[in-house]
Formats: C-alpha cells, structure tokens, sequence
C-alpha cells in the first residue's frame, strides 16, 4: 500500500473497531512491513488519534476512546449504512424534541455533511428515494433509554413515573435488566422491587427516570432472552390462530408478512401456520385473496367467522 494517506485512512479504520490487533495482524492487513507499521503508529499519534500500545509477549495496539478523539473514518459501505439506519430511525416516530427519531434526523444531517464528495450522490438519492413500512408509533426519548441503559449497566437501582395502558400513572421502583425493541416500540424488562415480580414497561410510557445510586446483585432472568419473556407476555393476551394452507410456505409467508406467525411445512407443498393475534377479523380478509385453499383447525369462533363472512361475500356477487 504505496499511498501513505490510503494507508493510514486504513490503519485508522483498522484500529477504529475497537479490537486490539497484534503488529503482525496489522501489518498482514495492511500489506506493510512492521517498520512500516511503527510509523504509521506514531504518525497517527502525531494526528492526535490515542494509540495504545502494550509491549512484550502478547503485545497489542488499540485505539482508546475518548471525548478528544478526531472525528470517526468510515468506509464506503459502513457510511451507507449508517445513514440508512439513522433515515430510517428517523422516519419511525412523529419526531418530538428529544425523541430517538428526532434525535437521528439531526445525527444524518450532520454525518452527511462530512461525506466525501464521491458518496454525496448515492446519499443524495437513497434520502429522497427511501420510504420505510410500518406505522406511527409512539416517541421514545433518547434521554430515557440513555438514563436505562447506564442503570442496567451498572446494576443500579432505578425509579421512575410510569403510565399504564389503562391510564393510571405511579412511581415504580425496579431493578432494569434489558431494553427490548420489538415490533417498533422500546420496552423494559425489570423486577419491580415493590411488587416483588418481573414487569415489563413500555418505554414510551415511562418518563422521569432517576438513578437511586443503589447497587442491586443481578438475578437469572425468567427466561433464556428479554426477547422470549416479552413473546410469552404478548403470547398471553393474544389469541392463537392455527392454520392448515394448500400452498408452501413461501407463499404464505408472503400473505402473512409482518406477523408473529410460525410456518410448518407439510407433505404435499401445504404449510402448517400458528399465529398470535389480537383480532382475527384481518386474517379472514387476506386469505379470502389468498390464492390457496386453507383449513382452520383452531380456533372454532374463527371458522364460524369464516362462514359468515363468506355469506356475506355470496350474498354480494348477486345479480
């Protein structure tokens, strides 16, 4: 790598993993000679970039964080996807002050103006021709999931205001495990210390939060992921709908897209389909355009649903 610029935007970029790396990684990566490497090193101390070194057997280079740090080098693609992730973070709330969406749209405006010149084009285009999927959901401040994550990492005791979806509003005192995004909102997966039980809290609905400084010892969780318990959660006040189609599960998944479903597939190209639904009225109508024939095995109330919205149907293609 003759360029000398070329070389250290790599080495920097290299370094800017996070990962320590020993001189010969570096310089195998690099296709330079460790000489070579030693000062690249120290140019780029010179630049201002924290390299840390550690000597001897074992012996490493990382780049430290920290505030001083010159702004951030990002490859091509790696700068793409930032954007992308940022435009669409951008687009998935109505954008009030201080919210993660309102927060993203001003962290893609300034990450682009530090494009290169070579990628403004392709950034240019993928803002104006990106539309996200979806719907409006609730804002979540950046200020709160900030104030979450520093109490789950440093098992601290937490308190906040909090408001349930039948409106009540009280102060709850918890122990915060994980931050769950799920299905476009942020959740909270907690022991609630008052009530002496996992809780999980939307955290739309959670404002005020405050650290206690009191240290908590973790306990397992109820279950394997934050994820799983957050299912078995939504598992529980949803209804289970179980399907039998006459078509493989490619096409089904296509029909039933965006759903907490699972597919099974059966002999003769059909496909076994168990979803988790708040109402089922939706499902009748799509598989009615559903080129296939299906079987309702569970629940009854659905089947009957079936039969009366296919009366209905009838009833209208009269002449």
């Amino acid at each position: 790598m003759a360029d000398v610029t070329q070389r250290m935007l790599a080495l920097l970029s290299t370094l800017e993993t996070g990962r320590a790396f020993t001189g010969a990684e570096l310089a195998a990566r690099l296709h330079v000679s460790p000489r070579t490497l030693r000062r690249d090193v120290e140019r780029l101390r010179g630049y201002g970039y924290p390299v840390r070194t550690q000597p001897g057997p074992g012996g490493h280079y990382r780049l430290a964080a920290g505030r001083a740090m010159p702004p951030l080098v990002l490859e091509d693609d790696e700068a793409v996807a930032t954007l992308v992730g940022l435009a669409t973070l951008a687009s998935t709330g109505s954008a009030g002050e201080g919210s993660l969406d309102d927060a993203a749209a001003r962290a893609y405006g300034k990450v682009d103006q530090f494009l290169p010149k070579r990628l403004r084009p392709r950034a240019a285009a993928l803002r104006s021709g990106l539309e996200t999927g979806g719907y409006p959901v609730p804002s979540t401040s950046a200020e709160v999931v900030g104030v979450l994550a520093d109490a789950i990492r440093r098992h601290e005791v937490v308190t906040f205001q909090y408001t349930g979806a039948a409106g009540p509003t009280s102060r709850r005192r918890v122990e915060p495990y994980r931050q769950v995004h799920q299905h476009m909102r942020w959740y909270l997966l907690a022991h609630d210390t008052d009530r002496d039980d996992w809780r999980v809290f939307r955290t739309d609905r959670l404002v005020d939060p405050q650290l206690t400084g009191q240290v908590f010892t973790p306990r397992p969780l109820p279950t394997d992921t934050a994820l799983d318990y957050l299912r078995q959660g939504m598992g529980r006040s949803r209804q289970q709908v179980v399907l039998t189609v006459e078509a493989p599960p490619g096409t089904v998944a296509d029909a039933l897209r965006h759903q907490d479903v699972e597919l099974e597939p059966l002999a003769g190209d059909r496909t076994r389909a168990v979803l988790l639904l708040d109402s089922w009225q939706w499902l009748v109508l799509n598989l009615a355009f559903l080129d296939a024939d299906f079987t309702v095995e569970a629940p009854a109330e659905m089947r009957a649903d079936c039969r009366e919205f296919g009366a209905r149907l009838r009833r209208a293609g009269r002449e």
